[in-house]
């Protein structure tokens, strides 16, 4: 992969590109359907979600939130022990 690609792709930000109503997904029933898309830099992400637009607007841009948690990479974790109680004299 070339330095300037790997560069726009640690550098961008996943972005919620757009929500619209339509129809139910292969395999999928009912009504009150929402495909979306999330991109970042050239990556497009395509998903469907049922339910009324304003819980669908909000789990997506959840799920923008915790992609881009997830880019910083790991939180460094400390490693607690017990410290010894001091003995009374």
């Amino acid at each position: 992969m070339p330095v300037a690609t790997t560069k726009t792709i640690l550098t961008e930000q996943y972005e919620l590109e757009n929500i619209e109503k339509a129809s139910a997904p292969d395999g999928g029933a009912g009504k009150d359907w929402f495909r979306y898309t999330i991109i970042q830099g050239r990556n497009t992400i395509t998903g469907y979600r049922q339910g009324s637009q304003r819980t669908v607007a909000k789990a997506v841009k959840d799920i923008v939130i915790e992609l881009n948690e997830r880019r910083g990479g790991k939180k460094g974790r400390v490693h607690l022990t017990p410290s010894r109680k001091q003995q009374k004299r």
